[in-house]
């Protein structure tokens, strides 16, 4: 298997090099970076129902901590991306269209140019447009949401200035394995500290010309679920509790989007608890670790030095159709395709730094063979980006069955397929 990848590795660096000399941009720092960030509050004003756990019957009771919008937007030589994270659940594929058909005409942006992503939090609003299945009040929110979206990508937009980025590198045990092998056998969703597990947390440290900082971009593979169904209280969980104390350490000024990496089998080291412990003396499990993150994310960024203006943009857009499991006996055989669809959606910044979204929930196993293939020294995957389309496990793991492949729509050999467009696709940015 693994030199099967290598040769595949090598196979995509050598036909790449006649298309990589005809790129839109060169390895060159040149041309002028700009970049503009901006936020906004999303937290619900009235109860809403909250984004996942079937199990969860009732409304939401209270705000713990505020939910919010973050965007960073990056411009040079008319090439430019938009990156968008949301203390949400998902932008499900109904609500995603509708947001991406307005961002579209009101901005101008391409496929290939925006980033609309979530921390997949599970104790945040449920986003729907369908008024025969959805809560009024959830319905109200999510046109709330389209609204303030629209007003802070443009306020990024608005933003736009020269500035001056780094970027490195750290590691978190926040994150860990869950498919946990029961005593029977089966896999169970629970704590294997022995599985595979992508601990990277990439940090862009964004400043002005004069070194003042502006924006803390980071990205780690964990599922924000530290808080289970019978958890009632509003909260961005571990990746929006993480963000909030970057910027509060950073200070006013800072904005820090947070990205979900490749986590679909990993969750916090405490996870789906029924609430914030309030014992005396306890510190709150989601705040622990959302904490934990965050100073490993300010460690990293206190130790970038080396800030260089410049950095030369290019952008790529695919649709990928991998074939479906075969169909459930009960599906609608006229409406039900034959493939799913994955949006993968790449960016770079120079020659070191690269992004890929894609709408799926991706098994880390995935995520960690991209980033090893990947020509970008540092490559920021991004999941529950630009739509929804579920689960998507690697081969491997279809012989020992668990929640991730039985509830995935993906046909075995998918993975395989995602990872081959995504790593032809950085090349060809390259």
């Amino acid at each position: 298997m693994k030199s099967g990848k290598t040769i595949l590795i090598l196979f995509l660096a050598l036909v790449s090099i006649t298309a990589a000399g005809q790129a839109k941009s060169s390895d060159s720092r040149n041309g002028t970076l700009s970049a503009g960030f901006a936020k906004i509050d999303i937290t619900p004003s009235l109860p809403v129902d909250l984004y996942g756990y079937a199990s969860r019957k009732k409304p939401s009771e209270g705000i713990h901590d505020p939910l919010s919008i973050r965007v960073a937007a990056f411009e040079n030589s008319g090439n430019r991306f938009v990156l968008v994270s949301s203390d949400l659940g998902a932008y499900g594929n109904a609500v995603f269209s509708d947001f991406r058909a307005g961002i579209a005409e009101k901005f101008n942006l391409k496929d290939s140019e925006l980033f609309l992503s979530t921390i997949h939090s599970h104790s945040s609003p449920r986003l729907t447009v369908d008024p025969a299945t959805g809560n009024p009040n959830n319905i109200k929110y999510t046109e709330e949401v389209k609204h303030k979206l629209f007003s802070v990508i443009g306020e990024a937009l608005k933003n736009l200035k020269p500035v001056h980025t780094g970027v490195a590198a750290g590691s978190s045990p926040v994150g860990v394995n869950r498919r946990e092998m029961s005593s029977d056998g089966s896999i169970i969703i629970g704590r294997n500290t022995y599985g595979p597990a992508d601990r990277e947390v990439l940090v862009i440290k964004v400043t002005n010309p004069d070194g003042s900082p502006v924006g803390a971009i980071f990205d780690y593979a964990t599922h924000s679920t530290s808080l289970g169904p019978a958890n009632l209280q509003v909260s961005g969980d571990v990746l929006g509790l993480s963000s909030q104390f970057v910027e509060k350490i950073l200070g006013a000024e800072v904005i820090a989007p947070v990205f979900a990496g490749a986590s679909a089998n990993i969750d916090p080291w405490y996870r789906v608890l029924p609430g914030f412990n309030t014992e005396p003396g306890w510190i709150p499990e989601p705040v622990l670790l959302g904490t934990l993150l965050g100073e490993e994310v300010i460690h990293v960024y206190r130790t970038i030095k080396d800030v260089s203006p410049g950095g030369s943009i290019s952008t790529a857009f695919d649709i990928l159709e991998c074939p479906r499991k075969n169909k459930a006996a009960n599906a609608d055989t006229q409406t039900q395709s034959e493939t799913v669809p994955v949006r993968i959606t790449v960016a770079k910044i120079g020659k070191d730094v690269a992004f890929v979204g894609f709408n799926v929930e991706m098994l880390t196993e995935i995520g960690m063979e991209i980033k090893s293939g990947s020509p970008f020294k540092h490559t920021f995957i991004i999941t529950h980006c630009n739509g929804a389309s579920g689960y998507l496990p690697p081969a491997e793991l279809y012989k020992e069955g668990g929640y991730e492949v039985t509830s995935s729509q993906f046909a075995i050999g998918s993975s395989d397929m995602v990872v081959k467009r995504t790593l032809r696709m950085l090349y060809d940015l390259k």
